[in-house]
């Protein structure tokens, strides 16, 4: 009898634990422990990927609609910061060391997945990676809504970028979020993603292209302080190789279920 007990009190233990999974909905957080990074939860669904008709300059990538689907998943809420980077690497790489609420740059591909080897070694959850491309793209889009930027049509409230930024990085946060909570999707500095690309030689690529050797580069999104606003829109794709840095790339973390 007291056996029978024991089973049932785990079944139903297992069984809420799972009901919470279920739970989860858009703007739900989780804080992980070692750095305090803040993260929402991003409900999945399917969405058209790429810019399409709503804006009408896309370049030869974003033109690619696609049909795509992603499961839910957690995703930063804000660009990994300087302090976060230094509590977890011991330096800073940034050239913009105003405070440690500033994005963290200098950052190349490279350097991100070394970050989060280490944040994993110094006891941070063993799910954390960069966001895939389409994951980025639809949390960007707010589920895949049909807006440019991340929560507006209007690039000055929710980004920086060359005409507002004063020649610089900004603080996290200081711009409005999109509708899950996100900050700073578009501009102030780009994020690198998962996704490899082989170019092929040429100066654009195709998502057919994606993951073939030899590897050359690593895709980014998001815009960054010194460029235009049409690359802090949702759609843009932009990529480098894996081993540049400078003072517009970082990053952002995201997190399986």
């Amino acid at each position: 009898m007291r056996r029978l007990f024991f089973v049932s009190v785990l079944c139903a233990a297992m069984l809420a634990s799972v009901s919470l999974v279920q739970a989860q909905e858009a703007g739900d957080t989780w804080v992980e422990p070692v750095t305090g990074m803040e993260f929402v939860w991003v409900p999945g669904g399917c969405f058209r990927m790429g810019c399409g008709g709503f804006p009408n300059d896309c370049g030869s990538v974003q033109s690619q609609i696609e049909e795509v689907c992603v499961e839910g998943y957690w995703l930063a809420k804000y660009e990994v910061t300087q302090g976060q980077w230094q509590a977890v690497m011991g330096d800073n790489p940034s050239g913009f060391r105003d405070a440690e609420t500033y994005p963290v740059e200098q950052v190349s591909w490279d350097d991100a997945q070394a970050f989060i080897a280490e944040l994993e070694a110094k006891g941070g959850d063993a799910g954390l990676r960069l966001p895939t491309e389409t994951e980025w793209e639809f949390a960007c889009r707010a589920g895949g809504q049909d807006i440019t930027y991340a929560g507006s049509n209007d690039p000055g409230e929710v980004a920086w970028f060359n005409e507002n930024s004063r020649a610089r990085t900004h603080a996290v946060g200081e711009k409005a979020p999109n509708s899950l909570g996100l900050y700073d999707m578009s501009g102030n500095v780009w994020e690198w993603v998962q996704e490899t690309v082989n170019q092929g030689g040429g100066s654009t690529y195709s998502r057919d292209n994606l993951n073939e050797e030899p590897s050359l580069s690593q895709v980014l999104r998001g815009g960054g302080w010194n460029y235009t606003s049409w690359f802090s829109r949702c759609a843009t794709t932009y990529f480098l190789k894996p081993d540049f840095s400078d003072s517009s790339l970082g990053l952002r973390l995201a997190r399986s279920e």
